[in-house]
């Protein structure tokens, strides 16, 4: 067996509060040269990019120092580069920080803005604004929420701590509430705890529910009602992909600005800030694993639809 060998600290440091990519030559290969390696690893990249890369220097060791397209392939090899940053449209609303202390920033996302760089969004999330803008290189995210979520998300200050804190979502320790729009159906019985089975396949845009032993539960209960539309509470019990927008349109109430359910619409197309999805995670729990202390943290966010409908769907940004 081979033995497991840690992670060396990076040579690179952040660009834009983004991390270097991180590649380690696997063992048991016939690649002769660490360049012809990388161009068949990194196929994705445009033709000469990747030997643009490592001619220029810009593709190093744990020294720090350059490697060259034609040094010998060495299994166990850790490199480091940064990728090209794709060009993005800054999303145009603030992210605000509830919470700060020597061991977590939980802070109040902006509907639009990713948790944490991902595809085509990379310098446009939380975790890269947070860490230029509070100046914390190591922070990390404990979870996410989808880009179209807004509301309360926690990162980790120090990254010898992130298990402890992600462990309180993994284990369930952690109440979340979250508040959503969407139609009032005077025949929907609430409150009701919906639970089935929800595959997420990847590639696949949106999650469906699949016959077998349920994987996710949520208490869906309606908190007032304005003409046909209604303002609910939904608190997950289990945390699968797309759960509250899968089980609101499941209910035949599927949750304002909403591409996915119950009908594929297409991908918010960049830059389109007028119907922000009307979900919000209004509310995080728990007790902290590391000081002990009680946290109750609340958003300050408002659901545009539920403050004005005719301005949301006339296609204000919010």
């Amino acid at each position: 067996m081979r033995r497991k060998t840690s992670i060396p600290p990076s040579p690179l440091p952040q660009r834009h509060g983004v991390d270097p990519v991180r590649v380690r030559l696997p063992f048991g290969t016939g690649w002769e040269t660490v360049g012809a390696y990388l161009v068949a690893r990194l196929s994705g990249a445009a033709p000469g990019a990747v030997e643009g890369m490592l001619a220029s220097g810009l593709v190093v060791g744990t020294d720090g120092e350059p490697v060259a397209a034609g040094t010998p392939y060495t299994p166990g090899l850790w490199l480091w580069f940064h990728r090209d940053l794709p060009a993005e449209v800054p999303v145009p609303f603030a992210l605000d920080v509830v919470h700060h202390d020597a061991h977590l920033v939980v802070a109040d996302k902006p509907h639009f803005l990713a948790t944490t760089p991902r595809g085509s969004h990379v310098t446009e999330t939380a975790l890269a604004r947070l860490r230029r803008e509070l100046g914390i290189p190591a922070l990390g995210a404990a979870h996410r929420l989808d880009r179209l979520t807004a509301g309360l998300v926690l990162f980790t200050v120090r990254p010898e701590e992130r298990g402890a804190y992600q462990g309180l979502f993994a284990e369930r320790r952690v109440r979340k509430e979250y508040e959503a729009i969407a139609p009032y159906d005077p025949s929907l019985a609430l409150p009701r705890t919906v639970r089935s089975r929800i595959l997420k396949e990847r590639g696949v845009p949106a999650a469906r529910e699949v016959e077998g032993e349920p994987n996710a539960e949520t208490v869906v209960e309606l908190v007032d009602r304005r003409g046909d539309l209604g303002r609910y509470r939904l608190t997950p019990l289990t945390g699968q992909t797309h759960q509250l927008r899968v089980h609101m349109s499941a209910l035949g109430v599927p949750i304002l600005g909403d591409p996915l359910y119950p009908v594929v619409t297409g991908a918010v197309p960049a830059g389109d800030f007028r119907r922000p999805l009307q979900l919000l995670a209004r509310r995080l729990e728990f007790t902290d694993p590391v000081t002990g202390a009680e946290h109750r943290l609340r958003s300050a966010r408002t659901l545009r639809a539920w403050e004005s409908y005719a301005d949301w769907a006339g296609g204000l940004d919010g």
